[in-house]
């Protein structure tokens, strides 16, 4: 018998709390929210239109992981809004849960032999893959919202590879496991207690041979759990919305800080200077809007583009960092019209390439497709709430459109080149 001193032992992990009703419960919350988490990651990933040109691919290399990708819509306008701040507060929510989880199979880890048969060396694989996976995951998606990149590389080629990696994981050992879960669930229907869980897995068992003087129940620790996950989710959910409930959202990404109030008073993530905008460039005497398609390419002062039909749109911004915005009255010239300026139909405006004055920046160019340039509300936005556009909210011009990133709302627009990309 291995020494109970040694964590290789079973006798080694005395919590009266570990067992397989435990384990199986957080485990059938972490089945259904692992899966949405998933699921709105990938058409968080697709709404950047990777497939449309090099400059929105961050992973070029995907292969078949981008046999899903499709043409993001425009409708509903708040479309991005919704998926990524249920990505990104399920996220959160589900930490407490996560390492409840893995503090629960600890144990497992230890087991000896490492390999018993073909079926155990899968699942203990897949177990590193997944224990591994997850906190890759959870790290760098906390990191991201957070705007903090400490990591090695661009965050969105180690989040989508990591996602595919973890999953794929995850999928084995749901299939693996899945047989002793639902048993584990049927067991505590039937009311049966740790005596008879202790039975379930003799090779090396949840539920201690020498249990400490318990402290807390199972539901008790459950209900510890869950108040950790309502309290993230109550200071993170705020982040999705504006006034008062934006103040509770403490771990939400604040980006560049209080935007102030008035017109221009809704969340920002990097300021002009940040970005290295200067005062000069963006003036009415140096700045012009360069358009080109198949006619030519043409300059528009701000005066000039002020002189063209205007009209307004009321949309949100929406941030991968989970942030989002109401809805923002922005007045400007439809996209689709300065489509016409160089020789294209209004009705058939194809793609457009956008480029900023930013100097750096992994979208300091941007693509978006024909449907979102043709859509009406697609605006090359002068003014917002009715007053001109702030440094940091884009002056002098800025693009805005339903339902994208907000990083393809191109700030400080310099150039638009129009034509299939």
């Amino acid at each position: 018998m291995p020494d109970q001193r040694l964590p290789f032992s079973p006798g080694f992990w005395r919590s009266p709390v570990r067992g397989p009703w435990f384990t199986s419960v957080l485990g059938v919350v972490l089945l259904g929210g692992i899966t949405v988490l998933f699921v709105t990651g990938l058409l968080s990933y697709a709404a950047y239109n990777p497939d449309l040109s090099p400059v929105n691919d961050k992973t070029p290399d995907k292969g078949l992981l981008g046999f899903y990708l499709f043409a993001w819509p425009t409708d509903p306008p708040w479309l991005y809004r919704l998926n990524q701040g249920v990505h990104v507060t399920l996220g959160i929510t589900l930490i407490p849960v996560l390492l409840a989880k893995l503090w629960s199979v600890v144990p497992k880890l230890f087991a000896l032999p490492p390999v018993r048969s073909l079926a155990h060396a899968l699942e203990r694989i897949s177990l590193l893959l997944l224990v591994g996976g997850v906190l890759f995951e959870f790290v760098t998606g906390v990191l991201n919202i957070q705007l903090d990149y400490v990591f090695p590389g661009s965050f969105y080629p180690l989040h989508f590879y990591g996602a595919w990696v973890f999953f794929a994981a995850f999928v084995v050992h749901v299939v693996l496991r899945a047989p002793a879960a639902v048993r584990n669930l049927r067991r505590m229907r039937e009311g049966k207690g740790p005596q008879e869980e202790a039975g379930v897995e003799p090779e090396f068992p949840l539920v201690s041979p020498r249990p400490m003087e318990p402290t807390v129940s199972r539901r008790g620790a459950l209900w510890l759990v869950g108040g950790g996950s309502l309290l993230l989710f109550a200071t993170t959910a705020g982040q999705s919305f504006d006034g008062p409930l934006r103040r509770t959202a403490l771990l939400a990404p604040h980006g560049a800080g209080d935007p102030g109030s008035g017109p221009g008073g809704f969340q920002i993530n990097k300021t002009a200077a940040y970005r290295g905008i200067t005062g000069r460039e963006t003036s009415e005497e140096v700045w012009r809007l360069v358009v080109t398609g198949p006619t030519g390419s043409v300059r528009l002062s701000r005066a000039e583009l002020l002189g063209l039909p205007l009209h307004s749109s009321a949309l949100p911004i929406a941030c991968v960092e989970g942030w989002s915005t109401s809805d923002q009255w922005w007045r400007g010239v439809r996209l689709r019209d300065l489509a016409a300026l160089v020789g294209y139909e209004a009705d058939a405006a194809p793609d457009v390439m956008v480029e900023s004055l930013q100097r750096r920046g992994a979208f300091r160019k941007a693509a978006l497709r024909a449907n979102q340039v043709r859509d009406p509300r697609s605006l090359l936005a002068l003014d917002v709430n009715g007053e001109p556009l702030t440094p940091d909210h884009g002056y002098p011009a800025r693009v805005i459109a339903p339902a994208v990133p907000g990083v393809l709302n191109t700030k400080w627009v310099a150039r638009m080149t129009f034509g299939d990309l």
